[in-house]
Parts: structure tokens; sequence; C-alpha cells
């Protein structure tokens, strides 16, 4: 895919340090936690001073909406999982970014959240690029 950047955007360092690049969405570029613990990922939409989702136009708030409801509808699909957690914080880093994670029982903490627990197993790189390529095919279609 295209690189899609919007001027002035520039993506938190920390979501830069914690995630990996999977691919460029309309609005948000979708990346993937670099923890193996759970199948997560990762809205960023790119839109410079985004910190809540009413900081955007009434536009981009529906796209941001259609992108999440699409990744999330793939996510369930590729892992066959029994819950889909959404979720946008933002207490810790303030960009605008929402959570999509596969949740399924008897995973690390469920049903609990996944915020929090324990300490994160970063993905070896080869299962990454395995679990980012099954994304990236299951969701072309849908584009």
């Amino acid at each position: 895919m295209l690189e899609v950047k919007t001027a002035g955007f520039e993506l938190d360092r920390r979501l830069e340090a914690d995630t990996r690049h999977v691919m460029w969405l309309g609005l948000c570029e979708l990346r993937l936690m670099d923890d193996r613990r759970w199948p997560w990922l990762v809205l960023v939409p790119q839109r410079r001073g985004a910190v809540e989702i009413h900081d955007m136009t009434p536009l981009d708030q529906t796209l941001l909406i259609f992108e999440t409801n699409m990744v999330a509808e793939t996510l369930e699909d590729v892992t066959r999982c029994t819950k889909i957690n959404t979720g946008a914080l933002g207490n810790i880093v303030r960009q605008l970014h929402v959570h999509v994670v596969a949740r399924s029982e008897g995973d690390p903490n469920w049903p609990g959240p996944v915020w929090g627990h324990g300490q994160r197993e970063p993905y070896r790189r080869e299962d990454a690029h395995r679990f980012a390529d099954r994304i990236v095919s299951a969701l072309s279609p849908k584009r």
C-alpha cells in the first residue's frame, strides 16, 4: 500500500515504539500492537491535533467508525475470537487512536482488560509479518 500522510501529522513516539505498521486505510494508518498475547490492532487517524473523536469533522468521524468496524469484522473473521473489544482511551497517549482487540475465553486475563495486565510479549518478526499479511489479505476485498 502507498503511504498516505497528512501534512504536519506525526505519529506519537510511544505508538511508534509499541506498534508495527500494517497498512494504510482511507483515514487511518492500521498498526499491530507488538504484544503476541492478544490479536490487537490500532487505528490512528491521520489528523493533526486530534485527541478525541469529536475533534474531527463529522465526515472524518463517520470514516473512523466505518474503518473501525471494517477492521473489527476482519479481526473477528481472521481470529475466530469470542469477543471484539474496541476502545479509544488516550489517558497515556493523547493522540487519537482506536484499539481493536480480539478476545477469547482462556486468553491472558480473560475476561478482564488487556491494559496493564502482565508484561508485554513482543512478536517474533516473522510472526508479526505473517499475522499482518493475514489482516491485509482479509481487508483487501473489503476496501
